[in-house]
């Protein structure tokens, strides 16, 4: 299935001030979805953004935050996002496939994408963008998505289905800006 712009929005799961500095590949997992979620405003992507017990772990660092519409930050307390209901309230009835980033793989970001899953999204991790304290849980993690219908995406292919065309002004600024490295 092609992820499609009309049909999709971000989820970045608790990229988080004193849990960052801890994961294997930090500057690149951070990288990444500091381009995903630009790539997501520039398109008209929504973005969703979590945080697991800020108090204790920190609040999402500024360089990332002042990029999300502050409505759209969802405390939470449960590893995954869906468990207190108040994230998948803020989705648009509309869009049923779910584009997700964020920490930790194996966590986290696994527990909310098979509770996803189980309610009828369509999901597409960013391989770039997740990342654990191990490399080994975070490969664990994403071939555990996969095996349960979670399709495993790179930073450009993310980038060409929600361009969906050549020849346009986005898609020569998403070219430009985006698609690099």
């Amino acid at each position: 299935m092609k992820i499609s712009p009309t049909n999709s929005i971000l989820l970045v799961i608790d990229i988080q001030e004193k849990l960052l500095p801890k994961i294997d590949q930090k500057d690149e997992v951070f990288k990444t979805v500091i381009r995903v979620v630009d790539l997501a405003k520039t398109i008209g992507i929504p973005v969703l953004l979590t945080e697991h017990f800020p108090e204790k772990i920190g609040a999402t660092p500024t360089a990332l935050r002042s990029k999300v519409d502050q409505s759209n930050i969802v405390s939470k307390t449960y590893f995954s996002a869906v468990t207190e209901g108040n994230l998948v309230n803020n989705f648009d009835d509309n869009r049923r496939q779910v584009v997700v980033v964020g920490t930790e793989t194996h966590i986290c970001v696994l527990q909310t994408v098979l509770d996803l899953l189980a309610i009828g999204y369509h999901v597409f991790v960013v391989d770039t963008g997740v990342g654990s304290r191990l490399s080994h849980d975070n490969s664990r993690g994403l071939q555990r998505m996969k095996q349960n219908g979670a399709e495993i995406i790179t930073k450009d292919m993310l980038a060409f289905e929600w361009l969906e065309k050549a020849g346009t002004d986005l898609f020569k600024e998403v070219l430009e800006t985006f698609v690099k490295d």
